[in-house]
């Protein structure tokens, strides 16, 4: 690292540094001595000339994204170390080199002291997002670090940053495996067998974050009938139908998420008559239902991505979950679910709460639940727990 960027905070803007939050914001900064480019390793001084921190610069609200509090040279085994770190923790979650669940996060952003990058473990697969030039940049070198940590264990690893990419940079990102070319991977999960798409699939293939919810929803399956409604490709679906579900419905409005849907129920070895798919809306479909279903489980995609969208979004959620709350059988079971990273905890569970005071049905709160322990919340960077989930009683 030779001679970076120097950037000078505001007086007073150092306090969100030293308590080990890692972003820098535009209007922290007092100066910047020289003139970075996207993805440029920066160290950050305080008013009095005091290290802070290095990061990566890049345009727009975030300024800088740290990856150290700690002054030295970001090189290969900088970032070995960093991985190795996340892997060790995955090891202790019993996930890395677990026979009955060969798909994890080995890297989780910030909740990994990686701001900007995902990567995530495919039985063989890893794919690699990155949100941030300055990880793009090192793509090659954290594709070796992969190749050496995995060993035999490895056999592709896909880029799929084309959409992730920041666009104010003006690169011209494009999907690309750095090693191998295999797209296809067959996993595991709680013994549940799912076939994985990484270049088709949404994010980087399957909602890995919502292993322990599924997990959690076994509990409750035996001799009921099932709505999964945003299904995608059935995850929540296929645990239903192995803990003894009488029926399981998935609706989505994807006729690729519901053929592999199918395809996930012939691989767990679901009878025909247990399982149906819907190509269809979802919120036309819960229109119909009346006391159909014992347990619905409501996964939509994320109804806002900026706080600009975060009103009209609170309003989908109280319709969403007021329609699957008028319909369920009394007893019946609700497993309801935000991803919006922009909708706290609280309003998720205040637009739960209008819609169940709008829907008249006496309801309890059973659980609340949040994302799978291998995507870990830095306890200085709050930001990083978007997935907010309740279990609720409908009486």
């Amino acid at each position: 690292m030779e001679n970076p960027v120097k950037i000078i905070l505001k007086k007073g803007k150092e306090q969100s540094v030293k308590r080990l939050h890692p972003w820098i914001f535009s209007g922290a900064i007092r100066k910047i001595y020289g003139s970075p480019s996207e993805g440029d390793i920066v160290e950050v001084f305080s008013d009095l000339d005091e290290y802070l921190a290095t990061g990566h610069y890049q345009i727009g609200s975030i300024s800088v994204r740290i990856f150290s509090f700690d002054r030295g040279e970001p090189d290969f085994a900088f970032w070995s170390a960093k991985i190795e770190k996340a892997y060790r923790l995955r090891q202790q979650l019993q996930l890395a080199g677990n026979s009955q669940t060969n798909v994890y996060r080995l890297v989780n952003a910030e909740g990994d002291e990686l701001p900007g990058l995902i990567i995530d473990y495919y039985n063989g697969i890893a794919v690699m997002q990155m949100h941030s030039i300055g990880m793009y940049r090192i793509r090659e070198q954290l594709s070796e670090i992969l190749t050496r940590l995995y060993g035999n264990h490895l056999y592709a690893v896909y880029d799929k940053s084309e959409s992730t990419i920041p666009r104010k940079a003006g690169l011209e990102v494009k999907n690309d495996f750095l090693l191998g070319d295999q797209h296809l991977a067959t996993v595991t999960e709680n013994g549940c067998t799912f076939r994985v798409d990484v270049k088709e699939g949404q994010k980087t293939g399957f909602f890995i974050d919502q292993r322990d919810n599924r997990n959690l929803l076994s509990a409750y399956c035996r001799g009921k009938e099932v709505l999964n409604v945003f299904s995608y490709t059935g995850g929540f679906s296929v645990y239903a139908a192995r803990n003894h579900a009488s029926l399981v419905h998935s609706v989505d409005s994807s006729a690729p998420a519901i053929e592999l849907t199918d395809k996930n129920m012939a691989l767990n070895d679901i009878p025909s008559g247990v399982h149906q798919s819907f190509c269809t809306d979802a919120f036309s479909y819960l229109r119909e239902i009346k006391d159909r279903y014992d347990l619905i489980i409501l996964d939509p995609p994320a109804f806002a991505k900026h706080n600009d969208a975060l009103k009209n979004a609170l309003q989908a959620y109280k319709r969403i979950n007021q329609a699957a709350i008028e319909q369920l059988r009394p007893g019946g079971i609700l497993f309801t679910f935000s991803c919006s990273q922009v909708v706290s905890r609280e309003n998720f569970r205040k637009s739960v709460f209008a819609a169940a005071a709008n829907a008249r049905r006496s309801v309890a709160i059973l659980h609340q639940l949040t994302q799978a322990p291998d995507h870990p919340v830095s306890i200085f960077h709050p930001e990083g727990e978007y997935l907010k989930g309740l279990v609720l009683y409908i009486a």
